[in-house]
């Protein structure tokens, strides 16, 4: 298969090796579980159970709120303890709602519903993993089955499958596809048949051999799935560049890769999608690596989703020494957590602890203009301009450069000889126009309801003016027809006289 050049992109120390020959292991359970109702893109699930109820593994414990948004099921049999606010896996720190649920230890299963064959409608399909609460399982948690209903409004010709796993020191993918290929097959299958596409491609990355052996093999069976082994280049997982990789078609600024004709989904979504369509069950489980220079001894294990990440530390005997900083997802992309308390979500892929050897902090230099960064931007933008407007704060201006194009994939600070915190300075940026984006919204919907309340209460006051106006009209009738008509007592008058007259 042709393989179409990229712009940009480093080649970051891959350091997998600390896991990528650790076989996927099953975590224990944890003595106590924090599932939040916020795992995914879009509205918090709502609780369907109360404080005090025993619930089943697998059974529907928070329900989704609106087209984006997805469920929640118990990651095993217990009691629910309650929701309240807590921690979040956010470098804020700040609390959100969830939902604490203590294991009974029996992990018995609620009754689930029956498997779908190759048969199922593509509507099925697409319910099925809606119900079963699957979501971007790379980072992006965007409810996968929304993704798979996009062939009601877009052309689609292609399924694409991220297998390229491109951060350095994640393996979790990596071992998905090389243990459970023939199962990662099956579930791409139930999304080409949901999509109605005829092919799919399976892209990884050329530093994970063995996932491309064991891939190739499971796919034999399927001639409508391609494996294709691409460059070793972060971010070659962006969804949009590996579009462009494998097709030479590049996605507009603001647009889907879904308007070109081609859905991305990640393997270990696949997988999911697999155990939702074949087995009916729900995503309450994940594959993540557990690594870095201060973890005695990484590896990749299979976690209940709300497990402790101080727990999944001890599993991996705690650290052989203090950490920098500890991460979920990985080093490029992924969000520093504010403390080892924190449970384990749908999106993570990975925790790492890493040491100051593996996070040099050289102090930030002025910056040069070398224009190294523009070099290695994989979106094509100016990242030294754009960094120049924001420290003046002039926002608009970096959004007039591409700001919010930017993946704040990392590849401009990583090559920065000045090290500049070039990520940080987008990341900011970007949050405080979405603020002002916000707020300016607000203004215009409180503009509206005001609008709307005048025309409300002038209406009201026309309909009041025409009703006092209508009631006066018809008093002013009566009083005139009661004007117009002879006296009662006249009249009466009038005839005594006669007969008094007659008589004389």
């Amino acid at each position: 298969m042709k393989l179409f050049p990229i712009r940009g992109g480093v080649h970051p120390e891959g350091r997998k090796r600390l896991t990528a020959d650790k076989a996927i292991e099953a975590a224990p359970l944890p003595e106590i579980l924090h599932i939040p109702l916020q795992q995914h893109i879009g509205q918090p699930a709502e609780p369907c159970v109360a404080r005090g109820d025993r619930v089943l593994k697998g059974q529907l414990i928070a329900s989704p709120q609106g087209p984006i948004s997805a469920p929640i099921h118990a990651p095993t049999s217990g009691e629910i303890l309650g929701v309240s606010e807590y921690p979040a896996p956010h470098p804020s720190g700040l609390p959100a709602r969830t939902m604490t649920l203590r294991p009974d230890g029996e992990d018995r299963w609620a009754e689930l519903p029956p498997p779908l064959d190759d048969a199922a409608a593509p509507e099925a399909v697409a319910e099925r993993v809606a119900w079963a609460g699957i979501v971007g399982m790379g980072g992006a948690t965007f409810p996968a089955a929304v993704k798979l209903n996009l062939r009601q409004r877009c052309q689609l010709h292609t399924l694409v499958i991220n297998g390229a796993e491109c951060e350095p020191y994640l393996t979790c993918d990596d071992r998905l596809m090389r243990e459970r290929a023939e199962l990662v097959l099956d579930g791409i299958g139930a999304m080409r048949r949901a999509l109605e596409v005829p092919r799919a491609v399976v892209a990884i990355e050329a530093n994970k051999p063995e996932a491309l052996a064991a891939m190739r093999a499971a796919a034999q069976a399927h001639p409508e799935v391609t494996v294709v082994r691409v460059p070793t280049r972060y971010p070659m997982g962006s969804e949009k560049h590996l579009v462009q990789t494998l097709t030479g078609l590049e996605t507009p600024a603001r647009a889907l890769t879904a308007d070109i004709g081609v859905v991305v989904h990640n393997v270990a979504t696949a997988f999911a999608v697999h155990q939702a369509v074949r087995l009916g069950r729900p995503l309450i489980s994940r594959v993540v690596t557990v690594s870095g220079g201060a973890i005695r001894r990484p590896r990749n294990l299979e976690v209940v989703i709300g497990t402790p990440i101080s727990f999944l530390l001890d599993q991996c005997d705690g650290f052989a020494r203090p950490p920098v900083t500890l991460i979920a997802g990985g080093p490029m992309m992924g969000q520093p957590l504010p403390s080892t308390e924190v449970p384990l979500v749908k999106g993570t892929n990975g925790i790492l602890a890493l040491t100051a050897a593996e996070t040099p902090r050289d102090r930030a230099m002025p910056c040069i203009r070398c224009g190294t960064c523009v070099e290695v931007c994989p979106c094509g933008l100016v990242p030294l301009d754009m960094a120049a407007r924001i420290r003046k704060e002039e926002l608009q201006a970096a959004a007039d450069l591409g700001l919010m194009d930017c993946l704040s994939c990392g590849s401009c600070a990583y090559a920065c000889p000045s090290h500049i915190p070039l990520v940080q300075y987008f990341n900011y940026a970007k949050g405080r126009l979405r603020e002002v984006e916000r707020q300016q919204r607000k203004q215009e919907v409180t503009k509206r309801i005001a609008e709307r309340r005048q025309k409300r209460l002038e209406a009201e006051k026309r309909a009041k003016q025409a009703m006092l106006a209508k009631r006066k009209a018809e008093a002013a009738a009566k009083a005139a027809a009661k004007a117009a008509a002879p006296p009662p007592d006249a009249a009466n008058n009038g005839g005594a006289s006669a007969a008094e007259g007659g008589g004389a």
